[in-house]
């Protein structure tokens, strides 16, 4: 995974996607080909999210378990990894190092 990313042609949308408390903030950004992504912080917690689309999570910095939805099992990630979740689905995450993340749906 490299340190940074560039994408051509992109519109930002500067008002903060802001969730529990705080603990999750991200930025929605869109590609020339109206492909949807979002870049953001979470901070040690334990949290459960809700998709609508699928979603890539792609971790840069930090660490986590994650859990989907139907599974008992907890699987650790790091810088460099990334996980997938289906649409219409869900998944608990505990943040055990803030986590910085690029989310890619659909």
């Amino acid at each position: 995974m490299t340190e940074t990313s560039t994408y051509a042609n992109v519109t930002l949308d500067p008002r903060a996607n802001v969730y529990f408390d705080g603990k999750c903030v991200s930025h929605t950004f869109h590609l020339a080909d109206g492909t949807r992504k979002s870049a953001g912080v979470i901070l040690p917690a334990t949290l459960a999210f809700g998709t609508a689309a699928p979603e890539v999570m792609e971790l840069h910095t930090g660490a986590c378990r994650v859990r989907l939805a139907g599974s008992e099992d907890w699987v650790s990630y790091g810088a460099g990894d990334s996980f997938s979740v289906p649409g219409d689905s869900s998944f608990d995450i505990e943040i055990t190092e803030p986590v910085s993340y690029v989310c890619h749906y659909g």
